[in-house]
């Protein structure tokens, strides 16, 4: 197997490392976030909005555009970097977790997810296999290897039988895994019980992965919950792998799960909390529809230098949001996405001169908070 992940240095203070991923189209740093994409597209804004933000690879997601326009077209017309015309790494993920929270329309079974589309009603059936296939056609630098998430609150029992059959799929994921330049990840489940998550974990390593996921958190359970469970897991993975804490989450996520030794993020809040007028700041959220920023002349984040913050007041963004413009969404947006990738540079530089746990307590001291612990 090729060795896809180059740790640069790791914090003496705790397991936080920077560290650089290597893929068919191109090579990014970590610690790292990546822009959620779900159907070929982030929403409200460009490719170049993207790159001026400073995204490294963004994620897409194979349940959706298997479903519409279909992989085969996207195959057709040059692959999935062209269609969305952008040229830098892609991560897909399988579709495990949309079967997932389809709740009615799905089921499952030892051979894969029979469901019926959310569009339209239609019945379509995704295997393992044909999980790697469509993204294989779509051309990801990252393929998700198909699991079955978990629910919370989860028996035992219901727990051991699914995290069983999330790795005979991931067997079966690789042994389909043709195109060895498009990389494959594992997924660890287990539910909230740590002595699955290390047979997981001991399982995917065994079968030998590309890099490794921590799912399964992030669908309910109280945040202590989450962190206890991704400081479980990420301490069961291999170093020499990448690690990628899978729909989380916010910036105090990100921060800790750091601290714990995870790799890579993804999470649709800062654009879905933008395109509903919450606005991420180094101090903390505002929400700019409140009435306190009709006539504030100051940027949203007088740190940021993103082209939102550089051009606009607060006053004018409210104004924009409670007039319904969809400027609002496409400026929220650009805003948003350039705080979380510039808080993954701060993260990078601090690890990076070996002040990591300062930066931390330098965050919460921001925020007026105390760090976990």
């Amino acid at each position: 197997m090729t060795k896809v992940f180059r740790e640069i240095k790791a914090s003496s203070e705790c397991r936080a490392r920077l560290g650089e991923v290597k893929t068919a189209h191109g090579t990014f740093p970590t610690p790292i976030f990546m822009p959620v994409g779900t159907q070929a597209t982030v929403k409200a804004v460009s490719p170049r909005d993207l790159d001026q933000a400073g995204a490294k690879i963004i994620l897409g997601n194979t349940y959706h555009l298997f479903l519409r326009p279909g992989h085969d077209l996207i195959r057709e017309l040059g692959g999935l970097h062209r269609f969305m015309a952008w040229d830098g790494p892609i991560l897909t993920d399988s579709g495990g977790f949309q079967i997932f929270s389809l709740n009615e329309l799905a089921t499952i079974s030892e051979e894969g997810a029979a469901f019926k589309s959310h569009i339209d009603g239609s019945k379509f059936f995704l295997s393992p296999e044909s999980a790697i296939g469509v993204q294989e056609a779509l051309g990801s630098d990252i393929m998700m290897a198909l699991d079955t998430c978990i629910p919370y609150p989860a028996d035992y029992d219901t727990a051991a039988k699914a995290t069983a059959l999330t790795g005979r799929w991931a067997a079966r994921c690789r042994k389909a895994h043709a195109n060895r330049d498009l990389l494959l990840f594992g997924i660890v489940q287990g539910g909230m019980f740590p002595d699955l998550r290390k047979m997981a974990a001991e399982e995917l390593v065994d079968i030998g992965f590309d890099g490794y996921a921590i799912g399964g958190v992030s669908v309910g359970e109280p945040v202590e919950e989450m962190r206890e469970m991704t400081r479980v897991s990420a301490g069961l993975l291999p170093r020499d792998h990448p690690v990628y804490l899978m729909g989380v989450g916010t910036p105090e996520d990100l921060v800790e799960s750091v601290f714990m030794g995870v790799d890579m993020f993804d999470c649709v809040m800062p654009t879905r909390n933008a395109r509903n007028g919450m606005l991420f700041t180094d101090s903390g959220r505002i929400v700019i529809k409140n009435s306190r920023f009709r006539d504030d002349p100051r940027p949203v984040d007088e740190n940021c230098d993103c082209y939102c913050c550089r051009n606009f007041s607060r006053a004018y963004l409210r104004h924009l949001y409670v007039s319904r413009e969809i400027l609002a969404s496409h400026l929220n947006t650009v805003h948003n996405l350039r705080y979380y990738l510039r808080l993954m540079e701060d993260i990078r530089a601090a690890i990076s001169e070996d002040r990591f746990a300062g930066f931390r307590k330098e965050f919460y001291r921001r925020r007026e908070q105390r760090p976990p612990g």
